[in-house]
């Protein structure tokens, strides 16, 4: 499966689609992310059932303001509309495929009842429906 471009336009129904989406952060003028770029797309192909996306940092500022991107290549994975992992720097293959492998191994009720409660917790404490300032739900 090829990679999808994550815009501010595609951002959020990419993120509410069920299933598991990995979106790799970058920019051009950035080696590391050039090294990481076939490492990202070869996984693409081993994992059909993962949406990959791509996120130019430079073209989308707004998206990576809204995800913090601080260093890049930065690597994000949601599933079912739920922020999972973040982390910049590149990963070899293999992990990079040992961490898709644990997110689909996620017992999805128990993840979505966590966050509920988080987010109960965030209303005591501030007195508003949610403690994120992420217009993504992640983070």
């Amino acid at each position: 499966m090829s990679t999808v471009e994550v815009t501010d336009e595609n951002l959020a129904s990419l993120i509410e689609s069920k299933g598991t989406l990995i979106i790799d952060f970058w920019a051009e003028w950035c080696g590391p992310c050039r090294s990481f770029a076939p490492i990202f797309e070869a996984a693409s192909e081993r994992h059909p059932d993962v949406v990959f996306g791509k996120c130019d940092t430079e073209a989308q500022q707004k998206v990576a303001g809204m995800f913090q991107v601080r260093s890049i290549p930065m690597v994000v994975v949601f599933r079912d509309g739920v922020g999972i992992f973040q982390q910049s720097g590149d990963l070899p293959g293999p992990a990079l495929d040992e961490l898709l492998g644990q997110v689909a191994e996620l017992n999805m009720d128990e993840v979505h009842a966590q966050v509920a409660a988080q987010q109960a917790g965030a209303t005591e404490e501030t007195g508003t429906e949610s403690g994120c300032k992420s217009d993504s739900g992640c983070c």
